[in-house]
Order: structure tokens, then sequence, then C-alpha cells
């Protein structure tokens, strides 16, 4: 592994599409949404996109694994999840990765290893910290990202977490994306230490804090963790800078913070930065641009028509799935 990023054409577009999937997938959830086809709560990553892109393009999925919140449209789209099983589960169909029962908040996928969303703030770190344990005792050559919010930091089970990664030396890269605000309040207002890789540093930890509107500033630092990290050096932990463009859920009123604010991040859009920069070097033509964007409406617009054309899961199948047979096997000594 190396921490060196190959920036030719061919991957510079990579990051660049993948992040126009998230975007444009999510922007037609929230039609969606609105023509009430999907229920619930959707908590969405405008903006965000370079975090879970940048993360995803220097790990190696299906060796390795994730964990994510319940904002992980785009960790799942990042890791490989196939966008048509993804638009089905958020319409609540049998045809979803999670057969319907799991929905936005819940996404999973156990063959590429994508251990899902959680509801939880912070519920997902001990979580991850298990699945490390398992592949370190196992053998495994594999890392988690456990993917988590700046408002999880707040939580008793982020410093046990982290106390007993860094105890262990568990193969574990911890990505705080902090967004600013935990649902609407301001960091400043809940934490003293408002650079939160300062807090992993108290655990003997590496840490840094990173551009998280920049995929190749991601990327590259994920590299860097990771080469110490499948190394057998321990856990590693990442503060990405981001903001979330739109409300933290689509019932937040925003009260917390003003237009003006979201309008100046507008500016540092992972998109648009790309595109700029892609565009000034030559990496990226008009034609070659509007042409993924042709491609990635294509596959949204079919993994929608596979949603619709989905089933629901019989009512006496309710129970099915709620308790299961576990087969228990012994860890190694």
């Amino acid at each position: 592994m190396t921490a060196k990023i190959h920036l030719n054409r061919v991957h510079l577009q990579h990051l660049w599409r993948q992040m126009l999937r998230i975007r444009r997938f999510e922007a037609k959830c929230v039609e969606l949404y609105q023509a009430q086809k999907i229920r619930g709560f959707l908590h969405l990553y405008d903006g965000e996109e370079a975090v879970a892109v940048g993360v995803a393009s220097a790990m190696d999925p299906g060796r390795d694994a994730v964990v994510a919140t319940y904002r992980e449209h785009g960790q799942a789209l990042a890791w490989g999840v196939p966008m048509a099983p993804l638009m089905a589960e958020m319409l609540g169909k049998r045809e979803g990765c999670c057969r319907g029962r799991g929905g936005s908040m819940h996404l999973f996928d156990r063959s590429r290893r994508f251990y899902g969303g959680n509801a939880i703030v912070g519920g997902g770190l001990p979580l991850a910290a298990g699945i490390a344990l398992a592949d370190q005792r196992l053998g495994r050559d594999a890392v988690t990202a456990c993917f988590f919010g700046e408002g999880a930091v707040g939580e008793g089970v982020f410093h046990e977490t982290l106390n007993l990664a860094q105890l262990w030396k568990l193969p574990l890269l911890f990505v705080c994306e902090n967004n600013l605000y935990a649902m609407g309040v301001p960091l400043a207002d809940s934490e003293v230490e408002t650079d939160i890789w300062r807090k992993a540093k108290a655990y003997r930890m590496p840490a840094e804090q990173v551009d998280g509107m920049d995929p190749v500033a991601v990327e590259a630092a994920t590299r860097r963790a990771l080469e110490q990290v499948r190394r057998g050096g321990g856990p590693y932990f990442l503060e990405l800078r981001t903001y979330r463009f739109r409300a933290h859920s689509m019932f937040d009123t925003q009260a917390y913070r003003t237009r003006d604010e979201i309008e100046d991040w507008k500016h540092l859009d992972p998109l648009e930065r790309l595109r700029t920069w892609m565009a000034a070097n030559h990496a990226l033509g008009d034609a070659e641009a509007a042409a993924i964007e042709a491609e990635t409406a294509s596959e949204i617009a079919a993994a929608v028509a596979f949603a619709e054309a989905g089933t629901l899961e019989p009512a006496d199948e309710l129970e099915r799935f709620v308790l299961m047979d576990a087969v228990v096997q012994e860890l190694p000594a």
C-alpha cells in the first residue's frame, strides 16, 4: 500500500463521477420523498460527497469493511452497493438490499462488508471495533472504516471505543465527518475543544484534520492512514471538515444557520471545485462531463424503474427475520 495517488484523468474523472452519482441519486430521492414514495426519515449527504468517495477510493471494498451513520447513501454508493437495490430499499421494496426492511437509515450489504447505517448517534463505533477485533483475531488482512459525525464525540461510547481500539491495536480507521452541526447545535456550543482530532491524540492515536470538501485530500489522507494501520500500527483518526448544504433531515427548518453561511460553503462545493480544476488542467472537457451526466441520469432512471416495479413483502411475513438461529464459531486462541 502506498500513500501516493496517481492523479491521471481516469482517476480524477472516477472521483467526480462517484460524487455526481451520489448528488443526483439524492436529488431524485428528494423528489420521491415529496411524492410520498419514500417514507420515514431522510438524511441527505449533499455537500459531503468528497468524504465518502475519497475514503472508498483508497480502501478495498469486499476485503475492508465499513460502518456508517444514518446519513449513509453516499458511503453505500461509493462502496459499490448497486444503485438499483439501493433505490428499491429506499422505497421499501423486497428487492432492496435489506428486503425493504431497513430503508434510508439502515442500508446494509453483507456481500460487500457494508455493515450498514445506524440510527443511534455513535452507535456504530463499538460495532466497528467488534468487526475490527474479529478480523484481527481471524488473521484477516482488512481494515474497518467507521464513519460518524462530530456530534458522536459527546457520547461516552466514543471515548470507550477509542481507548479499546488503541489498547488492542485494532485495524480501525475512525472517520469523523465534522459538518459543524450536530443536528442543529453549533460545534462551539457543544464542545470546548472544536478540533476533534485532538481528542484522539489524548489516546495517543495518530490523528489529523483534513479538508473534507476535497476528495483528493481525503483520499491522500486515507492512504496515509491505511499504510500505518495495515502495518499493524493500530487505529488512525481522521477529522474531515465538511458541510451539508441541505437540512439535517427533511423535517429540519434550519433555524440555527443562515442562508449566507450556506451560500459561502457552496463556494467549496466538492463537485464544482474538482470539475473546475479538471477543466483548467485539461482533465475533463465539456463533452466528457455531459456524457458522465447523461450516464448518471440513465443509471438513476433505471434504478427508479427497478424500484417502482418492485414488490412489498406480504403482511404474513412481518415477523420474519426478527429472530434468527445463530451459528456460533469459536475464535482461534
